[in-house]
Formats: C-alpha cells, sequence, structure tokens
C-alpha cells in the first residue's frame, strides 16, 4: 500500500477556515459581555477551529 502524499492546498484551505473560526470565535467572545448566548458561539466555533488545525496538520504530514 503506498503512503499517503502530503496535500499543500487542502493544508490551506483547513488554515484558512481556522482562522476564519477563530476569528469568529474572537468577535463572538468580545460581543459576549451584552449577550449570555454569544459564549455559546465562541466555545463552538474555537472547538470547530481547532478541529481545522488538526485536519491542517493531517494534510501537510507526509505518514
Amino acid at each position: 500500500m503506498a503512503a499517503r502524499q502530503p496535500r499543500p492546498t487542502l493544508g490551506a484551505l483547513f488554515l484558512l477556515l481556522a482562522a476564519a473560526c477563530a476569528g469568529m470565535a474572537y468577535e463572538a467572545g468580545a460581543a459576549a459581555r451584552s449577550h449570555s448566548a454569544l459564549w455559546v458561539v465562541s466555545v463552538c466555533a474555537g472547538l470547530i477551529a481547532l478541529w481545522f488545525v488538526g485536519l491542517c496538520v493531517r494534510a501537510f504530514r507526509a505518514h
């Protein structure tokens, strides 16, 4: 079975999506001072950003 090749384009996409989700998490956290329900959005966006970072690392790493 052949080793999987790194996919830098896919990794770059995941990195971009992680940055976008991290930005959403930050903005929702900053706005959560006046709306407590935004903490849920902030936490979920942060977790999704971490997930995308994991996918990015796997896409760049060769096995």
